[in-house]
């Protein structure tokens, strides 16, 4: 064989399911299937396929689970909004990921936190302000900080707040599953033998962003706040 030639590409060696599977995406995409909608039945999908409805259910089985199809009574099976974040919420436990991947999902976290500015400005409430100056207090007046559990439950009940303020269903609900992957990783840094810096603004200097500042200096001062954590990218 020349040396110049292209080189052979493997011959994919996919399941009898997994074309089906794949066939059923793209029949639902190209035929503009909303939620709601019913799908054939499988004895019609089979004999469309020119396969058995054990692969067919098999396939179809597979969609269930991803929350893509549900079945129905006296509707049979049905296109569902599929949950986004079900199959992360599963799997999201420090116990079984790798260190690689906590510290992954560590800094998706720090990007959202910085991001969600516009969205806390735009619905912010004079009630959310109050419940942030509340904990910022308590924790200013706390004198157990010097115990990592403690600052733990005010940084992740401030943040928290945060979340709730953005008035984004799938963020608070991110935010609840990250909570596991900020304490093993906040556990990490308090077992460094250089303990990262501390950031230049508190939670009080958020506050006051969000009551007189803007967007882009809420991103700025987070950005600083969260220096410690940006320290060990």
């Amino acid at each position: 064989m020349k040396n110049n030639s292209k080189r052979l590409q493997p011959i994919k060696t996919t399941s009898l399911a997994d074309q089906v599977e794949e066939s059923l995406m793209k029949y639902l995409k190209s035929n503009n299937f909303s939620t709601g909608d019913p799908l054939p039945k499988e004895t019609e999908l089979a004999a469309y396929l020119g396969v058995s409805r054990n692969i067919v259910r098999e396939a179809l089985s597979r969609l269930r689970m991803l929350g893509i199809v549900e079945s129905k009574k006296r509707k049979g099976m049905i296109l569902a909004e599929p949950d986004l974040l079900s199959g992360v919420e599963r799997v999201l436990d420090p116990s079984i990921l790798s260190d690689e991947a906590m510290k992954n999902i560590f800094e998706l976290r720090l990007v959202l936190e910085v991001g969600m500015g516009d969205l806390l400005f735009a619905r912010l409430k004079d009630e959310d302000i109050k419940i942030l100056e509340n904990i910022a207090t308590k924790e200013a007046n706390d004198t157990r900080l010097a115990s990592l559990k403690v600052r733990l439950s005010y940084e992740i009940e401030f943040h928290s707040k945060l979340y709730e303020m953005s008035g984004n269903d799938t963020l608070k609900r991110f935010q609840k599953m990250l909570l596991p992957v900020f304490n093993y990783m906040m556990e990490v840094e308090a077992t460094l033998d250089k303990k990262p810096e501390k950031g230049n603004i508190d939670h009080f200097d958020l506050i006051e962003t969000l009551k007189n500042g803007t967007p882009a200096q809420f991103r700025e001062n987070m950005r600083e706040h969260l220096t410690p954590h940006y320290q060990r990218l």
